[in-house]
């Protein structure tokens, strides 16, 4: 305790140094915690549309159709696996897909068509609400499509314009057929955004003569439910369902490159934390190292009155430790507000919503996402490398003995 209000009382024996030291750290803290819950809650946004609009948290679908997508590999008695989902409350929907051209006037590009029941997939996804212009599908239009807004631009189309689709059938004839636009799909998904026509389940399966099976089921788990648990049950689930040529697979596991690219990002912001702070650290060493210059006869009294190496480390380190803390809790004061603002308002990125960054699309406002573990990690990569920046200094003044301390000019 006596070491303890010794280092407290030694922090402010130069307060103008000590304010500098704590201002610097104060403001590395600040700006740490604004940077990580900016680009966790960048990464978790677009995590978050991409499993809401295109992905989903867990997806079934035939064996092979994941390496070989086609229209025959499909999963058959789909409605009992969704009955299944529903009962054991995994939200889920299932979608048709099929490739063909398609034109307007003397425009022409290739796409995906998406057969989806509107109501299920209301149920279970979000790109429902993700309309830039228009209405979502409603199986009363059987017409009526929706189109990706990259699509959209290619073959300029607005709302109410004709589109012509191309393609070939199940059974090997020509599917062709004429649909008007009923709205257009907002920048969510990369996939989506270039080349889908949205169509209702019904509309899809008459044009591609496709009476039963579905191509992908999508299924949402509950937020607090572990993504890993949450695949483990649905594999148990659906176990003892009589045909088993089908896999389930995580949206990982079906995305690998966007997977690893959110688990990189932790790492570049760690990277990101240690540059700022090495700066900080530099700071912190400077003026440690000139509190133990202008106080070696001190540390030799110390010495020689019986105060061990020990003693005269574990004071230092402290100063360091304290100065941490006071710029902890100061810096922490001073982001909440800011935290709370950009967590909840967050940034109008204007012409920046829609950039893709592998395959995720960035939505038009960036908002933070702060978590404890996204507030911790800051703090304590800031006592991390304040301890490593006083720890030399500390050194160097608890074994100056007290002969070589009366003797220094």
């Amino acid at each position: 305790m006596l070491i303890l209000k010794m280092a407290w009382r030694n922090v402010w024996r130069n307060y103008r140094r000590s304010a500098v030291t704590i201002a610097a750290m104060t403001l590395a803290l600040f700006v740490e915690l604004l940077y990580s819950g900016l680009v966790s809650g960048l990464v978790y946004g677009m995590e978050e549309d991409a499993t809401a609009y295109e992905l989903g948290d867990v997806q079934v679908f035939a064996k092979g159709y994941l390496t070989r997508p086609s229209l025959y590999e499909k999963v058959d008695g789909h409605q009992a696996v969704l009955d299944k989902l529903d009962a054991a409350g995994f939200p889920a929907t299932a979608r048709l897909f099929g490739g063909g051209l398609a034109a307007s006037g003397d425009l022409s590009a290739g796409a995906q068509f998406v057969g989806i029941d509107p109501v299920r997939d209301a149920k279970a996804m979000d790109l429902h609400q993700a309309m830039a212009e228009g209405q979502w599908l409603d199986d009363a239009d059987p017409q009526g499509v929706v189109v990706g807004r990259g699509l959209a631009r290619v073959l300029a189309l607005g709302l109410g314009d004709e589109v012509l689709v191309l393609s070939q059938a199940a059974d090997g004839s020509v599917a062709n057929e004429l649909f008007h636009v009923r709205g257009i799909l907002l920048s969510v998904a990369s996939g989506l955004d270039r080349s889908a026509i949205l169509m209702p389940e019904s509309t899809f399966r008459d044009l591609m003569v496709l009476p039963d099976g579905a191509h992908r089921i999508y299924i949402r788990k509950p937020r607090e439910v572990d993504l890993t648990k949450a695949s483990s049950d649905i594999k148990a689930l659906l176990g003892d369902t009589p045909d088993d040529g089908f896999e389930v697979k995580t949206w990982k596991e079906v995305t690998p490159m966007l997977a690893q690219y959110i688990d990189s990002v932790a790492a570049v912001v760690t990277v990101v934390y240690f540059i700022v702070y090495l700066a900080v650290g530099i700071l912190i060493l400077n003026a440690m190292l000139m509190a133990v210059f202008e106080r070696i006869r001190e540390f030799g009294v110390l010495k020689a009155i019986g105060y061990g190496p020990f003693q005269v480390l574990a004071m230092m380190l402290l100063e360091g430790m304290l100065q941490a803390c006071v710029a902890t809790v100061v810096g922490i004061v001073l982001a909440v507000p800011f935290m709370y603002y950009l967590q909840v308002y967050g940034i109008n990125v204007g012409k920046l919503g829609g950039m893709q960054m592998a395959g995720m699309t960035m939505p038009p406002v960036w908002n933070a996402y702060y978590t404890v573990s996204t507030a911790q990690v800051p703090v304590l990569m800031l006592f991390f490398i304040v301890f490593f920046a006083v720890l030399y200094p500390a050194v160097r003044a608890a074994w100056i003995s007290p002969v070589e301390a009366m003797h220094h000019q």
